[in-house]
């Protein structure tokens, strides 16, 4: 059964699943309804993205370390992005992540787990226009959600969001939700905060 998570959160991934090797993480989230004005357009649809950053001691040492739609696979193999969502349609995971927990490179202690809208500033867009935004990790062995992680405030004038982080802690694997968001206009500036 899956635990859902409050803010601030941290969970072992490791402790209850001794074998757990594969983890997905899928990130989702819906667009509030938008109406075209009479003499406006209507409006662009929402195109979140969902990237990991990869941190040794803490900072991002090479841009080769952030996985994203540019760059599907990091060059350890050991993490990869399943493919680019355009609109947040449909359900379950607009997203998702895979990390190979078992094979990342001990220089890496932290994958961050990041979402931006795609040129919100010049689409004048923010995650208030955003619900049931979500992150959770699923064991990637049976497919089956371990822990999960709703993200329900205000948003509004938010341009991305640091949804949480895997990160390695005394030989295991765990998991922090962190729920910050951010008016970073792009990935760049997201990921120059671990710089």
């Amino acid at each position: 059964m899956s635990v859902s998570l409050q803010k601030g959160q941290k969970v072992s991934l490791s402790k209850e699943n001794a074998n757990l090797s594969v983890v997905v993480i899928g990130l989702g989230w819906d667009e509030v309804s938008q109406k075209a004005g009479f003499f406006s357009p209507k409006p662009k649809p929402i195109d979140c993205d969902a990237s990991a950053i990869l941190l040794k001691n803490g900072k991002l040492m090479d841009k080769t370390d952030i996985v994203y739609f540019g760059n599907l696979q990091h060059k350890s193999g050991t993490v990869k992005h399943m493919g680019d969502n355009l609109t947040g349609e449909g359900e379950g995971d607009d997203e998702q992540i895979v990390v190979d927990l078992s094979s990342v490179p001990n220089e890496y202690d932290k994958i961050v787990l990041v979402v931006n809208i795609y040129q919100a500033v010049s689409r004048k867009q923010h995650f208030g226009m955003i619900k049931n935004a979500f992150i959770r990790i699923v064991d990637g062995k049976n497919n089956k959600e371990m822990f999960r992680y709703n993200l329900s405030e205000n948003y509004s004038n938010m341009t991305a969001m640091i949804f949480g982080e895997v990160y390695r802690h005394s030989g295991e694997w765990k998991f922090n939700a962190i729920g910050q968001a951010t008016a970073d206009p792009g990935l760049g500036e997201l990921a120059n905060r671990y710089v």
